[in-house]
């Protein structure tokens, strides 16, 4: 399954045009199983620069980038917790998600007015963590109550610890605070994992700036007090730069003193956010790249392959990229000792070129 990020923004902030850009560098998905296309579901490649190299130097039939989806979450407006707007739908498509992408809108034009009437990011922001916020209460509240009417039957360690741990949950978004940024154990995730819980997710919070903004930084002063990462991304230069081709991309690009795009940005941000790194493969047949959460052992790993992989593991013959490229390929690695053999403890690093040896 690609991982999915949920696109979420008030009014006019410029979501719906982020979200244009991302569906025109929508990828053909005949390469990724299981993956199917809703209209409100955008599938676009992890940029990763090293599949190139490892593709020729293995003259490689194809190439297999890993995928990311992002959802357009429809309907937030305040009230949507209550279901103002279309914010039941908003509700059940976000649980859904990974993680949130956050539109909020730094730029100014007259000539799109903003839903509350003036261009304040952080305002933005409060509305729309206020509305998640309170979604998670009444989630919260209902698993407390359900709690104590199974605890009249008669109480058991497990319904106490779950309890304890709602109402932890309960008093911090009471405090103010999100609950991605309280400290839990993992019998405290595993007790709230069911309930799907929005402010638990992982949030990239997606400034839309002008060209102006993003060449000079003053959209910083704009968000200075907003907590958690943010990703700079000028809307309007991303859908110009969807239309383009690949040349015409490059010079665009370094017209607006810009290295790489905003999306490509927010995927490498995702990724980052979530704790994610790429290990790859590569042969005559194809060079791929494959997404596991960092401190995955190469079992893990060679799962994410094969399940059977994992259960039938052996060892891995791990080169880093670096070492792979320089060295001139697999041969010229094993030459130098840069190849190495190793077991189910190996914990994979992101940009490892792996082998993994499997039993029958």
């Amino acid at each position: 399954m690609a991982l999915q990020i949920g696109i979420v923004g008030l009014p006019n902030v410029g979501k719906s045009t982020l979200f244009s850009a991302i569906t025109k560098k929508q990828v053909d998905c005949a390469n990724y199983p299981f993956c199917t296309i809703d209209p409100n579901v955008g599938v676009v490649e992890v940029p990763d620069e090293r599949l190139a190299v490892l593709s020729k130097m293995s003259g490689s039939a194809k190439i297999i980038p890993t995928v990311i989806e992002f959802v357009d979450i429809a309907g937030l407006v305040k009230g949507a917790s209550e279901g103002q707007g279309l914010g039941n739908k908003f509700l059940a498509n976000i649980r859904e998600t990974d993680a949130i992408a956050q539109v909020v809108r730094a730029f100014e034009d007259t000539n799109i007015l903003h839903v509350d009437g003036s261009i304040n990011p952080v305002r933005d922001a409060e509305t729309i963590n206020t509305e998640l916020a309170l979604a998670d209460l009444d989630a919260l509240s209902k698993r407390s109550s359900n709690i104590e009417k199974q605890m009249k039957g008669g109480k058991t360690k497990e319904l106490e610890a779950e309890l304890a741990t709602v109402t932890k949950a309960i008093n911090a978004l009471n405090n103010g605070t999100m609950l991605r940024d309280v400290e839990w154990s993992e019998e405290e995730h595993q007790a709230l994992r069911l309930l799907q819980l929005l402010t638990m997710k992982a949030m990239l919070y997606v400034v839309n700036v002008s060209e102006a903004q993003l060449a000079d930084g003053s959209w910083k002063e704009r968000v200075s007090e907003l907590k958690g990462r943010i990703v700079p991304v000028c809307v309007k230069l991303e859908a110009d730069l969807s239309t383009m081709s690949p040349e015409e991309k490059k010079e665009y690009l370094a017209m607006a003193n810009q290295t790489e795009s905003g999306l490509d940005k927010l995927i490498k941000e995702a990724y980052d956010v979530l704790g994610l790194i790429t290990f790859l493969t590569t042969g005559e047949m194809e060079t791929r790249a494959w997404t596991t959460p960092k401190g995955s052992t190469a079992p893990q790993a060679a799962g994410k392959i094969h399940t059977d992989f994992e259960k039938n593991f052996i060892r891995a013959e791990i080169t880093p990229y670096q070492d792979y490229v320089e060295l001139g390929g697999e041969s010229g690695a094993r030459e130098k000792g840069k190849t190495r053999i190793e077991g189910k403890d190996y914990m994979i690093q992101d940009g490892d070129v792996c082998y993994f040896r499997i039993g029958g």
